[in-house]
């Protein structure tokens, strides 16, 4: 080790069995989410999170109990599971084995554990699940219910792109209504209900929930979804009413002549079914179902599009009509209709209004409209409050930019807006119900401020905000750094990756919203990071499967609500889209643990390899869009720099090699040889095709062609120095710039990262000159654009791009899973210590627990604080040279918290248990602190 002096420490409590108290189980969760209702699952998940103040604990054994009953753990009759006590160290993902469950039961669970301290934990907090509907029976004779029903000539589930309009049509959004009696008192009411495309419901007037656009969309020609809600609260003794509202969503997309229209899917018109279940104190149960005995009128929503706006008429309000009391002789009877033949429910998170913008400026354009600045372009709508005399018409604009001070939809898709129509009462406020956009400026026409109404007639703005609406997934992660631009470009791609959250992830708020699916595996990790979304990543492959055509071709949209026949079929397929269907569920796997979604999946993903073998000549796949929007000579679009064939191979080839391994957890040893045996012959031709000896360049030599090929494993080891060297020679001799597009950039960056090039990484996104991220804030992004260059052509609020994110807590904090690891039991914490950059902080919660990393490089010191969770254990990678010193928490201690298993690339490899621990690094010059040797190639290793 030569003169490095190690200088070992304490913490500041001593050890021992005095804290056993200190032990705790926290965090439970069913299906991965807390307390959730609407569960189908007959063997639910289970998982918690251990709490402890001491270092290097893991769990030995647990005791799950679960009953049928809130707090009835001492009675057996209750007792569904009790698992006695389990001799593991599994936390998460443990599956239920107790009793059979019954629909609609709410189950209640806690959970206790002993460490390997020979500590026991007391009993969690409780927590508790509820099942959902299994079958159609269990609807009770809930009926899907319209106030009209769609032609089946005009029904069109899959319209092809270039379809023309060949009528007009502005359907109904109607409102539903059921009043009825409650005359016991009530123990436990749980409302089932799905509305197609999305619904609104109340309870005696008040809305139930704080959801926007439920329930997902989905194919709806293959299911539906419902919510789950606990409306205990919200009924009363004697008369209650139901009111529910319908919108268009992805069901149906009106032809209305002068609103955008991306595509014309047509499922049918909306309908809604729903199941209320009252269970009273005295054991009897009672059920209000959907059918022809509820009544529906039109209401006030004249038009709504998720693709052209939403109209609202005030003047056609009926008060009261969703509460006790109301007079519905005059609306009509509901008509009984067919709906999609399964309805599952909505297990990923819902959308929900996350984030309210006011006002920076208020400007008037030359036309004489009012343009409210809300400094931020994200997904959302705009509540409007106005003051004005009944009949007033007012309309609201949203763009993401500008154009001579107006509003411009050029690149985001128009007209779209939003209308609201003034009853003449007092102030109204208004904000749309099923549609939303994404924009930072609004322009109103119609309305004035009212701080601007002088002289003026029209009704008068009191108040305008922007609702920022998105997936409410919960924030995992955090980082920072000293460096403000990498800081900046964090929150550039956040809010692209925020407003592309939703019932998918769509490419972008406002043209498009279509799940795109190559940005579900490439920005996967970026967004894990960042946000919980493992029930989100579970329905977009439940999405594939139900995308996929019988040939086995999973198109580059799920859920394919249009075929895309421009130019062949180059929009539909792509394998580098396409894989997503291999690649998704086994980074879900690896992510969370989550093994059920492998075996799930697997017959999807066989039969697309399958696909893929077809397609293939000489097992060479040249189909597709290949590395998109890279940035070449012209203007962005399919790829330029990278040949067709390259791309689409690459990713079949790690297909391969993915199924193999992914038929060994299956254990289907005959399907893992023959993948494995695939996939080698793929390499050949690859190679055989695609690389030249003398120059050791795949392809043009492009970024993205030999990053693959370096990532992919396709190169031999003997040349994989030598195609590194070029790599990086190619993005040096463009003064470090990038050229890579939506495919091929990500790559770059984990292959640059693995090789302990960050330097290169550093370089390359430090700058705002040339396209990048930087070029795009220097431009006055708010938001990652669809182009490198921030064109004002296309989308200026775009998911694609956004791979540094991940190289931010991977590389710049240092958070990343060791090889092998499961959802990060086995932690590397690696920063790298590049440029300018002297701090860094990144947090990541997994599903074991927070894990932390924060360093300092200050006057010849490095100082690291790391945390790590129980049940986990951790490689530490210190910079250090010959003559440095070593301190943790400051402090002498003996070798039993930590221990050195290595020296690589300039680092000490120090291996810890959970806990927090305090790192310093004190060197004899400050130059020694670099670990990166900037300028000078390093070897492979």
């Amino acid at each position: 080790m030569g003169r490095i002096i190690i200088i070992l420490c304490v913490l500041f409590h001593s050890w021992g069995n005095n804290f056993a108290a200190d032990l705790k189980t926290a965090g439970l969760r069913v299906e991965s989410k807390s307390n959730p209702r609407g569960i189908v699952s007959l063997q639910p998940l289970l998982s918690w999170k251990l709490e402890s103040q001491l270092r290097n604990t893991k769990q030995v054994a647990y005791q799950v109990l679960v009953s049928d009953q809130q707090g009835s753990w001492a009675d057996d009759k209750h007792i569904v599971w009790n698992s006695g006590k389990v001799e593991r160290g599994t936390s998460i993902q443990v599956p239920y084995q107790g009793k059979p469950l019954s629909a609609t039961q709410c189950y209640y669970w806690k959970v206790k554990v002993w460490d390997n301290h020979g500590n026991e934990s007391t009993w969690s907090e409780p927590a508790y699940w509820q099942m959902g509907l299994f079958t159609k029976e269990d609807w009770k004779g809930g009926q899907w219910i319209a106030y009209e029903e769609l032609p089946e000539e005009r029904r069109d589930p899959l319209p092809k792109a270039d379809k023309k309009d060949t009528y007009q049509d502005n359907n109904v959004l109607p409102l539903f209504r059921k009043s009825f009696q409650v005359q016991k008192t009530i123990e436990k009411a749980t409302l089932f209900i799905s509305g197609l495309g999305h619904f609104e419901v109340h309870i005696n007037g008040d809305k139930v929930g704080d959801h926007f656009l439920d329930a997902g969309w989905v194919k709806y020609d293959k299911e539906a979804l419902y919510e789950t809600f606990d409306v205990t609260e919200t009924l009363k003794k004697g008369e209650n009413a139901i009111g529910v509202l319908l919108g268009n969503g992805f069901y149906y997309i009106p032809p209305v002549k002068g609103r955008y229209r991306k595509q014309k899917v047509a499922f049918g018109y909306p309908k809604m079914i729903c199941r209320l279940q009252l269970r009273y104190t005295d054991g009897s149960q009672e059920d209000i179902v959907s059918n022809r005995t509820w009544k529906t009128d039109k209401g006030p929503i004249t038009f709504s599009s998720i693709y052209g706006g939403e109209d609202y008429d005030a003047r056609l309000e009926q008060k009261g009509w969703d509460d006790r009391g109301f007079d519905d002789t005059a609306w009509k009877q509901a008509i009984v209709v067919e709906g999609p033949p399964q309805i599952n429910p909505q297990m990923t998170e819902p959308l929900k209004v996350m984030e309210r913008f006011d006002p920076k400026t208020i400007t008037k354009t030359s036309g004489g409209n009012w343009v409210y600045d809300l400094g931020q372009n994200a997904s959302g709508i705009v509540q409007i409050k106005l003051k004005g005399n009944r009949g007033d018409t007012v309309r609201m604009y949203p763009g993401e930019l500008l154009k001579e001070g107006a509003v411009t939809q050029k690149a985001s898709g128009g007209p779209y807006y939003f209308t609201y129509i003034l009853k003449g009462e007092n102030e109204e406020r208004w904000q749309a119900r099923f549609s939303y956009y994404g924009f930072r400026y609004v322009e109103v026409r119609g309305a004035t401020p009212k701080d601007q109404s002088e002289g003026e007639e029209l009704p008068q703005i009191t108040g305008l905000q922007g609702l920022h609406v998105r997936s409410a997934a919960q924030q995992v992660g955090s980082f920072q750094s000293s460096n403000n631009l990498f800081n900046r470009t964090h929150q550039l791609i956040d809010w692209a990756i925020k407003s592309n959250m939703m019932s998918v992830f769509t490419d972008c708020p406002h043209r498009e919203k279509l799940g795109w699916l190559e940005q579900t595996h490439l920005m996967g990790a970026s967004v894990h990071y960042n946000y919980d979304i493992e029930r989100l990543l579970q329905k977009i492959i439940e999405d594939m499967r139900k995308s996929q055509l019988p040939n086995g071709l999973i198109p580059e949209i799920a859920p394919e609500y249009v075929e895309f026949n421009w130019g062949g079929d180059m929009f539909r397929d792509s394998p580098e889209w396409g894989s997503a269907s291999i690649i998704l569920p086994w980074y879900l796997y690896k992510w969370y643990g989550n093994k059920k979604v492998l075996k799930t999946a697997y017959p999807m993903m066989k039969r697309y390899i399958g696909y893929l073998q077809t397609k293939a000549t000489n097992h060479i796949l040249k189909q597709g869009l290949g590395d998109w929007y890279d940035l070449g000579p012209k203007p962005p679009g399919v790829s330029q720099l990278t040949p067709m064939g390259v791309t689409g191979t690459a990713i079949y080839y790690y297909d391969l090699r993915l199924l193999a391994k992914i038929a060994e957890q299956l254990g289907e040893t005959k399907a893992q040889e023959a993948y494995t045996s695939l996939a080698e012959e793929v390499k050949k031709a690859f190679n055989d095709t695609f690389f030249h000896v003398n120059t050791k360049q795949y392809a043009s030599g492009s970024q993205t062609a030999n990053a693959m090929a370096l990532y992919m494993e396709l190169v031999d080891t003997s040349d994989r120095k030598a195609v590194l060297d070029n790599l990086i020679q190619d993005i040096r001799n463009r003064n470090n710039a990038l050229t890579a597009g939506d495919i091929g950039y990500r790559y770059v960056l984990r292959v640059l990262e693995q090789a302990g090039r960050s330097d290169v990484i550093y370089d390359m996104n430090s700058r705002t000159d040339v396209p990048g991220y930087g070029y795009q804030l220097a431009k006055g992004a708010t938001a990652l654009t669809e182009s490198w260059q921030a064109l004002p052509t296309v989308s200026n609020n775009h998911f694609m791009l956004g791979h540094l994110m991940e190289w931010l807590y991977s590389g710049l904090a240092g958070i990343r899973q060791q090889e092998g690891s499961i959802a990060f039991n086995q932690i590397e914490i690696r920063p790298e210590v590049v440029g300018d950059v002297r701090s860094a902080e990144g947090a990541y919660d997994s599903p074991y627990g927070l894990i932390r990393s924060a360093w300092k490089k200050e006057k010849g010191q490095f100082e690291l604080a790391v945390k790590i969770p129980p049940n986990t254990r951790a490689a530490i990678y210190l910079p250090v040279q010959d003559g440095a010193s070593i301190y943790e928490s400051g402090k002498m201690m003996n070798d039993t918290d930590w221990k050195i298993i290595g020296k690589e690339q300039g680092r000490m490899i120090v291996q810890i248990g959970s806990g927090d621990y305090r790192f310093k690094v004190v060197m004899n010059d400050e130059r020694s602190l670099v670990c990166t040797l900037k300028n000078k190639e390093k070897k492979w290793e």
